[in-house]
C-alpha cells in the first residue's frame, strides 16, 4: 500500500512557493534562495528516477533550477501549483538529458559503422576460393593418373611418403618421382613461381 505525499496541502508549513516565484520573476535573490531551498530536493527525486547517474542528475537539477530563475514570470497560478510546475519542468528535462544521450549513442553508432572498413571482403574471399580450387581441380586433372594418386593421398588425405608407396603398392623412391613431377606440373599450371 503506497501512501500520497502531498508536498503543497494544508499539512505543510513552509514558505508559500506562489509567493517565492513572484518574488524571483521580480529578481529577488532572497526568494529565489527560499524557493531553492523547498523544490531542490523533490525535483533531485524526480531526475534522479529518470537519469539513475548522480552526477549527471546534479547537472540536470541546476539547470532547471537555472530555468527556474529566468521562467519564473511564466508561472500561471491558475494552471496548477508551483510544485507540480516544477517538478513537471523537472522531467521534462531529465528525460530530454535521456533522449539526447541516446541520440548521441546511436550517432556514435552509425559514424562508426560508416567508417568501419571489413578487414575483407567476404564475397570476394569467396568468389576468390572457388576460382583457387576449381584451378587446382583442373590442373590436377592434367596430371598423370600415378601422379594425381600420389599427391591426393599426400596432400587431400593426410598420408606420408611412405604411407602413400605402401598404398599404391609402388617403391618409396617411384613415389617421391610421382610426387616431384606431379608438383612441378601444378607449379607450372597455377603459375606459382618456383
Amino acid at each position: 500500500m503506497s501512501t500520497v505525499v502531498n508536498l503543497e496541502g494544508p499539512g505543510l508549513r513552509g514558505p508559500d512557493l506562489k509567493e517565492l516565484v513572484a518574488g524571483t520573476a521580480l529578481g529577488d535573490q532572497a526568494a529565489f534562495s527560499r524557493l531553492y531551498d523547498a523544490v531542490a530536493g523533490p525535483v533531485l527525486g524526480v531526475v534522479r528516477r529518470v537519469l539513475r547517474d548522480p552526477a549527471q542528475s546534479e547537472e540536470v537539477v541546476q539547470e532547471v533550477m537555472f530555468e527556474l530563475w529566468r521562467t519564473a514570470a511564466r508561472y500561471e497560478p491558475e494552471r496548477g501549483e508551483v510544485m507540480s510546475w516544477v517538478l513537471t519542468m523537472a522531467h521534462r528535462r531529465a528525460v530530454d538529458r535521456v533522449r539526447a544521450a541516446q541520440a548521441a549513442a546511436d550517432r556514435d553508432e552509425r559514424a562508426a559503422a560508416r567508417s568501419h572498413t571489413p578487414a575483407f571482403d567476404e564475397v570476394a574471399e569467396r568468389v576468390e576460393g572457388r576460382l583457387e580450387r576449381e584451378q587446382v581441380r583442373r590442373c590436377l586433372r592434367s596430371l598423370t593418373e600415378l601422379q594425381r594418386e600420389s599427391v591426393a593421398l599426400a596432400y587431400y588425405r593426410g598420408y606420408s611418403y611412405p604411407e602413400v608407396a605402401e598404398l599404391l603398392g609402388t617403391p618409396l623412391g617411384t613415389v617421391k618421382t610421382r610426387m616431384r613431377d606431379g608438383l612441378i606440373r601444378l607449379r607450372d599450371c597455377l603459375g606459382v613461381g618456383s
